[in-house]
């Protein structure tokens, strides 16, 4: 590797206008869904069963708490020996090449199969965020079309019994997805989503259409954005009556965890999910830098911006949850749930419980859109990007716009099979199989490895000297070296240990084709690394250390 070639590259392929553009597109990048709709519900999920006297003091409603401050314990422990080194080690890699190959062609599989997969999300945020702009926030009733005889709703018909169901899950199951039996029956394709659908895409096209140039400038608004939505939905949350409970019941821990395996395996996937890792979206975000940026100290920060957004994040969805709690009188450990069942089915729910709920619904799913657009179009760059890295007659021009529109078009015509009536089973599976930990974990230790011990950690530290004009800490390099990987060795280990097949509600179990499908999706991204090595051995020359394209 040369410093010139590398200049000359950089030359050839743009940069960021300023540093701000790139503080604000790895934010944007790492600010996402994962951050609010999965981080505080493993918070609460691997807390334990704590009874406190805290309880006597904060209110009934805590009293049979699921406390879960816990997991901050070894997510910290994983942020610091393994998310911070290997983000360092990606922004410093794209920042000293200008180049963002990463990992050949697996990485560039994983950037497509999760644009395929995030773009549904978007579709049904706009979905709701349509469905919001009504006299009365359709999934707060229980007299449409669409309910059934089961159905109850928090006007004063809530029921707790068994067999009863709330108007928010009939409206998400019945009416957003009109959910069939099964992935056997995939039905027709739901036209009002696929047409969400396609503005997801316009919007993804058109953030990117110029390359850094125009993504570079609306991370202005798209990365910032989101944080006055999310500091409005706090404050909103901390004024509810039960806010306290929720509060108590996400942060309050219970050491007696630790010993369960499952919470440091879910902290390591939280941590590989929320900072971007190992699916090559940072190298290509650090190739557009300045050569003499200071990729060490970024590093450092925006590791700690993206944790104390999670647990920001945290806040304003329990701060709600013990709202919910306390009206509907449930315990919270009932009322709280993760991912989609989050963010379209209970945070919804808990907003049609106050005033003037359609302010607040829109809100909510405007700062969901801009949570996920930020992070959809950053991939989208990071596809196009890695594909021209590998492929330079895509760089610039028509050619671009080609291989822009191309991506676009044919994600798009896969991404209808997950808006019909079967299309959740397809999302689930791809999701699943497709970009999973298991995966990410897997190629944390190819690249700890690669850069500690293959290309060499003191000759990658010269690197980083020539760019930022200082040796790092060595702290970075021991990780690299032994730490990082034995780490990531481990929690892979135990995943593959206790991986279980995917079962929809726990309850759907797939047929054997369709696990066929997602272990095809899962081996298509592992076995191309053997095959990709071999042929950058066979291209090269020199020996295994001294290797040049």
């Amino acid at each position: 590797m040369e410093v010139k070639r590398a200049r000359r590259t950089r030359e050839n392929r743009g940069e960021w206008a300023n540093k701000r553009e790139f503080v604000l597109a790895v934010v944007g990048q790492l600010i996402g869904l994962a951050n609010f709709w999965r981080f505080p519900y493993l918070c609460f999920k691997n807390g334990g069963g704590i009874r406190t006297t805290l309880s006597k003091i904060c209110g009934p409603f805590t009293r049979r708490a699921l406390l879960s401050g816990v997991f901050l314990v070894p997510y910290l422990l994983f942020l610091l020996t393994c998310g911070i080194p290997l983000f360092f080690a990606e922004t410093s890699l794209g920042h000293f090449l200008s180049h963002s190959e990463g990992l050949g062609f697996s990485s560039q599989l994983i950037i497509f199969y999760s644009l395929v997969d995030y773009t549904i999300i978007l579709a049904w945020a706009f979905f709701y965020l349509f469905s919001s702009f009504s006299a009365t926030l359709p999934w707060s009733r229980c007299n449409n079309t669409w309910n059934t005889d089961r159905c109850s709703d928090y006007g004063g018909n809530f029921s707790s019994e068994s067999n009863a169901t709330s108007a928010s899950t009939e409206f998400w199951l019945r009416r957003a997805l009109r959910l069939s039996t099964g992935i056997e029956e995939v039905g027709g394709v739901h036209w009002e989503l696929a047409g969400c659908l396609l503005l997801s895409w316009i919007v993804s096209f058109f953030c990117v259409w110029k390359g850094v140039k125009t993504s570079g400038k609306v991370v202005y608004f798209t990365a910032t954005f989101p944080y006055l939505m999310l500091m409005v939905l706090l404050i909103r949350g901390l004024t509810l009556p039960g806010a306290i409970d929720g509060v108590i019941f996400y942060l309050y821990p219970d050491p007696a965890r630790l010993t369960d395996t499952q919470v440091w395996m879910d902290a390591g996937s939280q941590v590989l999910a929320s900072l971007s890792l190992c699916a090559g979206c940072l190298q290509v975000l650090g190739s557009y830098n300045k050569f003499n940026n200071n990729c060490y100290k970024d590093a450092i920060y925006l590791c700690l911006v993206n944790a104390v957004t999670s647990l920001v994040a945290g806040f304003a969805v329990f701060s709600v949850l013990g709202f919910m709690s306390r009206e509907l009188n449930q315990d919270i450990s009932v009322v709280a749930d993760s991912g989609p069942g989050l963010a379209f089915i209970t945070y919804p729910s808990a907003i049609a419980l106050m005033p003037v709920p359609q302010l607040w619904a829109s809100l909510f799913f405007i700062m969901i859109l801009l949570l996920g657009v930020d992070s959809q179009f950053l991939s989208l760059e990071a596809w196009v990007t890695s594909i021209s890295d590998m492929f330079t007659c895509f760089y610039t021009g028509r050619r671009r716009q080609i291989l822009l529109v191309t991506t676009c078009v044919v994600c798009y015509l896969l991404g209808l099979s997950m808006v019909t009536e079967g299309g959740l089973y397809v999302f689930l599976l791809s999701d699943y199989y497709g970009s999973n930990g298991i995966s990410l974990m897997l190629f944390a230790v190819i690249e700890s490895v690669c850069i500690g011990w293959v290309y060499g950690a003191d000759r990658y530290y010269k690197n980083v000297e020539q760019m930022i004009g200082y040796r790092p800490s060595p702290y970075m390099k021991y990780c690299w070296k032994f730490i990082t990987p034995t780490i990531c060795t481990v929690i892979l280990t135990l995943s593959l240990i206790r991986f279980s097949p995917l079962k929809y509600n726990n309850t759907y179990q797939y047929p054997w084709w369709g696990y066929g499908i997602g272990i095809f999706l899962s081996l298509s991204i592992i076995c191309i690394i053997p095959v990709w090595v071999i042929y950058v051995l066979k291209v090269s020359t020199g020996s295994l250390r001294q290797v040049k394209p």
